[in-house]
């Protein structure tokens, strides 16, 4: 754009906000306006005519090579894996041969047929997309007047406005006299430009409307006789194939299903098809009794599911309950046994404040379902949350636990820490 360009549209900026919201006293001609959406349609018509022939054009050619690209991708599936040509010494003959065979002829056949359509295509380019280019051109000129016209009606209601409010205003100066009088000369000269582009148009649009009527109709009428050369030849040319390969005395299904035969049931017998690479179940690592022994765990071989440690038994000897830290559930029985023995050891110390690293507040999640098995006991189930009162460093012990608001002693190994 030229400065000069971009002045005046800075000039008409005002005015072309006024026009677009509707604002002030703006020029509006019924006919042209009806003209204007007219020529709109036929102005994105046309793009749309263009457009689509060339698609159309274009399809033709691409159908045609994307069958040529279909029969060679055939022919690869069809020559053999093995043998040939992985190993050059092999005698044996594998792949189809008889289909790569017809594979060859067929893209012979399709293009032969492009070459043969060629001409015919030839024509769609310059009997529709060309003429429909010549039209856009055409339309182009137009839209620049139309635009020029557009501009002239900005400057006719941009000096009417200002030569109106200067005939209104009273007690004029000498200054606003020759001021109003420059307004009237502009407001004359772009009456006349705008009247000119206004009523040319006008004039001539109807016209075009008309001759594009007469343009579109040969158009047409060429786009049809070639349309059907081309399915007539396409048709004439696939109608005479004659490969021996193809059964054409059957129906489509009916010739699928013979050349399939019982292949699909032989895929699927295949263990392959079948095979899944999540949700597979591996097999446990068997380990050596041996090594079980020695650490004093039992074999579990078979098994997923951890099973929990036995249940304290209520028969423990008073040396298995003192080693537990556990007091004795049946005191008469143990009693007895402890008087038979001897008196008792002092109970330990407790252990100093300052060497316990156990929170004031801490917590149990329960691993196992545990029952009480004497008066004392904290009974819980798998996921119950534990507070702890008392324990010790050793698992398998005896702790002392909060659940529910009821306090008493339960497993240590039945729990894992927070």
């Amino acid at each position: 754009m030229s400065w000069k360009g971009f002045s005046r549209g800075v000039t008409r900026a005002p005015q072309t906000i006024k026009a677009k919201f509707n604002l002030g006293d703006n020029t509006k001609d019924a006919v042209y306006l009806d003209a204007e959406r007219r020529f709109q349609e036929l102005e994105s018509e046309t793009k749309r005519l263009h457009d689509e022939s060339k698609k159309y054009f274009e399809a033709i050619t691409s159908m045609l090579n994307h069958q040529i690209e279909f029969s060679q991708a055939i022919a690869e599936l069809y020559k053999p894996i093995t043998g040939q040509l992985s190993d050059p010494d092999y005698k044996g003959i594998e792949g189809n041969q008889e289909g790569i065979r017809a594979c060859v002829e067929y893209e012979s056949i399709v293009r032969e047929l492009l070459e043969t359509l060629q001409p015919e295509l030839e024509m769609i380019e310059t009997r529709v997309i060309r003429p429909a280019d010549e039209l856009l051109e055409i339309i182009k000129v137009i839209r620049k007047t139309a635009t020029k016209r557009q501009h002239k009606q900005l400057d006719y209601d941009r000096h009417r406005v200002t030569f109106k409010k200067l005939q209104e205003k009273k007690d004029k100066t000498q200054k606003d006299e020759k001021t109003m009088y420059k307004a009237e000369r502009d407001s004359e000269q772009a009456t006349q430009d705008f009247n000119y582009y206004n009523d040319l148009l006008k004039d001539e649009l109807p016209k075009l409307f008309a001759l594009e009527r007469e343009f579109i109709r040969p158009l047409f009428q060429s786009f049809y006789y070639m349309q059907l050369n081309v399915f007539y030849t396409l048709h004439e040319r696939m109608q005479g194939i004659n490969i021996g390969y193809f059964d054409l005395t059957l129906d489509i299904e009916a010739a699928f299903e013979k050349k399939r035969g019982d292949v699909k049931e032989q895929a699927e017998a295949l263990s392959i098809v079948h095979f899944k690479a999540t949700g597979i179940k591996k097999p446990i690592k068997p380990i050596p009794t041996g090594k079980l022994a020695s650490e004093g765990k039992s074999p579990n071989i078979g098994t997923s599911e951890e099973l929990p440690p036995p249940p304290y038994s209520s028969t423990l000897s008073p040396s298995d309950a003192a080693t537990l830290g556990r007091p004795s559930p049946t005191g008469a029985s143990w009693g007895a046994a402890a008087k038979a023995k001897g008196a008792a050891p002092p109970p330990p110390k407790p252990k100093p404040a300052r060497l316990s690293n156990t929170p004031q507040v801490e917590k149990a999640t329960a691993l196992y379902d545990y029952e009480a098995q004497a008066e004392g006991d904290l009974s819980f189930i798998t996921g119950d949350v534990i507070e702890i009162v008392k324990r010790t460093s050793n698992e398998n012990e005896w702790w002392s636990g909060k659940l529910n608001g009821k306090e008493g002693q339960f497993p240590g190994n039945y729990v894992r820490l927070n």
